[in-house]
């Protein structure tokens, strides 16, 4: 049962489905039209989601990862850095066409603390999804708990830099 539960978690918040979401919600509060929301995302997830997802599909079907959402770390060194790299251009590439703040920011940042900054309170319900994934995380072995609790103190801190970086956060 706590392991199909911690499953469940790991693949309903999992890194491609809750990047896609953020940057669809984040392009519609930055853009004043649907056509420039619709932009905005699809160089976004161009940049990011995509490329890492399909690598990733390929990588499994090549038996190189044993699974899309659950695979040991050693396996996830060339995504990360593949995801580092995609950050680092779509960052550049999303701040020399002009795109909207918030998404040049989000390029760097970790998912809950970018929708509670853009949202304010309304979306401050995220963070109680934190401890549910750290568990789920170290319950299925993909993290230990201090790697886990670590990287989501990172993440977070990281996140408010950047976006105070912005003059986002005050």
């Amino acid at each position: 049962m706590k392991q199909t539960l911690a499953r469940l978690i790991t693949y309903v918040f999992n890194p491609f489905l809750m990047g896609f979401v953020i940057i669809v919600l984040l392009v519609f509060e930055g853009t004043d039209t649907t056509a420039d929301a619709l932009k905005w995302a699809g160089i976004s997830l161009a940049l990011s989601v995509l490329p890492v997802l399909a690598l990733v599909i390929y990588l499994v079907r090549r038996k190189k990862l044993d699974g899309i959402f659950e695979n040991p770390r050693r396996q996830r060194i060339g995504i990360y850095a593949l995801a580092v790299a995609l950050g680092v251009l779509g960052w550049w590439l999303l701040r020399y066409l002009n795109a909207p703040e918030e998404l040049e920011a989000t390029f760097a940042a970790g998912a809950a603390a970018v929708l509670i900054i853009v949202y304010g309170a309304p979306a401050a319900w995220m963070v109680f999804l934190i401890p549910a994934v750290i568990w789920a995380r170290i319950e299925l072995k993909q993290h230990t708990p201090a790697q886990a609790g670590v990287g989501a103190i990172l993440a977070a801190v990281l996140v408010v830099l950047i976006f105070w970086g912005y003059g986002m956060v005050r």
